[in-house]
């Protein structure tokens, strides 16, 4: 597939300054400005990270009110309930504030919500749990923000709500005792991109405090928030990237056993990264919601023997596997349904339905193939007497809207710009088809429809070195607004020693004024063709370290090849 490639620009002013700061590289002062470092403070903020940027946790609304009802609750004897979703999000928050309170209070316990039985967040059935069982405190984690019709219910229950969330809140917000999350209107806590098990933290810091504690009583989790960070995709700048550089640290050095005992069974010995935080353990959590019950996840990470942590580990493992074989199917089936589909190229959208299809991976088949062929996507199935599923969509288009303009035809739906979940009766599957496809069809940009690369910078070879490269990796830890530097190389020549590797990678080797490069590009093999007009190429690119019988060398990870017309 044709992709758009954007190059990034910079002020040539403030990069010209930085260098003067830095006296380093200009290709990094640019990469630097564009995102926002363009000064020697903030660069030295941003190379040199510490636990004093925090923010004070106080500077969050309700956070008082949060705090002196938790205190309460521990001078009372009242049972707590830490209830969260059954995302990796979820159950890291809920990890986290169960295993800080249990050290300082007995009387507490934690609830998931089943995802087939109850479904995301916060649920009655959890809340008539709490209510059998005499919580009369329930602290939401990563959930709440949007439950104020159940949140009035268990106020009639006797049971008080502290909301801690960082999903959009609406007009109408929830009568908990208190609300922690950044994003309300009237919050002046400075950074608001923090995720519900960033909130659960600051919360944590805050009780730290009113409690006289040590400060390691609420870091020691800062591995869980790190992975909790990574693995729902939000931003990596200021906060959240102390968090993630610092939880890395831990867990390269002494982890959680939850975390050691999924990196062992994945057979992960190097340097764990934020990659294999995202690739490896949240795929792992995720699947036990997605297969079966999420509170195994949890109890996965509260864990303190490390034989038990193993065992809950390989439930999990064993839960992915699973999930990986009906996902697999599954997307085999959905690819089958759209080659059958005469009219699917003159789409602009994909909706696909099976009704023995899972409900917990569709998301993940409708990721896949928003993937393939890269335009507005939503996988259906059957659920009870209903037709549920998930919505993908491509950058730069709010799926969510397009969906709530099809409102007529659902019985519920919800979700963000990028995804959504949605929830329909049988007989009006195919009106909901047809509307989401002219919605889509008269409301998207066509521009959008064809993929399009970030490149932050033209380069060329005589700049890529070693010193180059560490600086690169003292950018880390890389993720959303702070992703790994991408280059554009202009005018690259084939050495005559390029060729495809295992069938479907392209190993190339170029040079660029006689500086050579080797270079692999994983699934392009079909891009070798190139070669044989003997012209020379453009290649955007990532760069790595390469180590081969004990040398290390620089590599160029290809993301996509062109012809220079020039």
């Amino acid at each position: 597939m044709q992709k758009r490639w954007n190059i990034l620009e910079a002020d040539s002013g403030k990069v010209a300054s930085l260098k003067n700061d830095l006296k380093i590289n200009e290709t990094i002062c640019k990469i630097l400005v564009q995102r926002g470092i363009d000064n020697y403070e903030k660069a030295k903020d941003y190379f040199r990270p510490t636990l004093k940027h925090l923010h004070n946790p106080w500077l969050m609304k309700d956070m008082d009110k949060a705090v002196n009802r938790i205190l309460q609750a521990i001078e009372n004897n009242e049972k707590i309930l830490i209830y969260g979703d059954y995302d990796v999000d979820g159950t890291t928050s809920v990890a986290c504030m169960y295993s800080f309170l249990k050290k300082v209070y007995n009387n507490i316990d934690f609830y998931i919500p089943h995802r087939y039985k109850e479904g995301y967040g916060v649920s009655k059935a959890g809340i008539e749990f709490a209510a059998t069982n005499n919580f009369s405190l329930i602290i939401s984690l990563d959930c709440g923000i949007k439950s104020a019709t159940l949140i009035d219910y268990a106020k009639t229950l006797n049971i008080d709500f502290i909301v801690c969330d960082h999903h959009l809140p609406d007009d109408i917000l929830p009568n908990a005792v208190a609300i922690l999350n950044a994003k309300q209107k009237d919050c002046n806590y400075p950074f608001k991109e923090l995720c519900g098990c960033g909130v659960g933290f600051k919360l944590m810091q805050a009780l730290s405090e009113k409690l006289n504690l040590n400060e390691n009583d609420y870091l020691q989790y800062i591995d869980l928030v790190a992975t909790a960070i990574s693995a729902d995709i939000v931003s990596i700048t200021e906060e959240n990237r102390v968090l993630v550089y610092f939880g890395l640290i831990k867990i390269n050095e002494n982890p959680n056993i939850g975390i050691k005992a999924l990196m062992q069974l994945a057979s992960v010995r190097k340097n764990i990264t934020v990659g294999d935080l995202v690739f490896i353990v949240a795929p792992r959590v995720n699947a036990a919601g997605r297969m079966d019950d999420a509170k195994k996840a949890v109890q996965l990470f509260i864990e303190t023997d490390e034989q038990k942590a193993l065992e809950f580990a390989e439930m999990l493992h064993t839960d992915n596997s699973d999930r990986k074989e009906i996902d697999s199917t599954i997307t085999e089936e959905a690819l089958a349904i759209i080659e059958n589909d005469t009219s699917f190229k003159y789409k602009k959208t994909t909706v696909v339905y099976k009704e023995d299809w899972q409900k917990g991976v569709v998301g993940i088949v409708a990721s896949r193939l928003t993937e393939k062929y890269y335009r507005p996507t939503i996988v259906l199935t059957k659920s009870g007497n209903y037709i549920s599923g998930s919505a993908r969509s491509v950058a730069g288009f709010n799926v969510y809207e397009a969906i709530h303009s099809c409102r007529e035809y659902l019985t519920n739906y919800g979700g963000h710009f990028a995804a959504a979940g949605v929830n329909l009766l049988p007989e009006h599957l195919n009106n909901f088809s047809d509307a989401f496809e002219n919605i889509v069809r008269n409301t998207i940009n066509p521009e959008l429809l064809i993929p399009e690369i970030i490149i932050d910078s033209k380069i060329n070879f005589s700049e890529i070195n070693f010193s180059f490269y560490n600086i690169i990796s003292q950018m880390e830890p890389f993720g959303p607004d702070n992703m790994k530097p991408v280059f554009l190389a202009e005018k690259v020549v084939d050495t005559g020693f390029s060729r495809v590797v295992k069938e479907q990678h392209l190993k190339l080797s170029v040079k660029q004024n006689n500086i050579h490069f080797s270079c692999i590009g994983f699934n392009m093999a079909d891009k070798y063709k190139l070669l044989e007009y003997n012209k020379p190429l453009d290649i955007v690119f990532t760069i790595d370290i390469n180590e081969w019988n004990g040398e290390k060398s620089l590599q160029l990870k290809l993301i996509d090849i062109k012809l220079n017309e020039a």
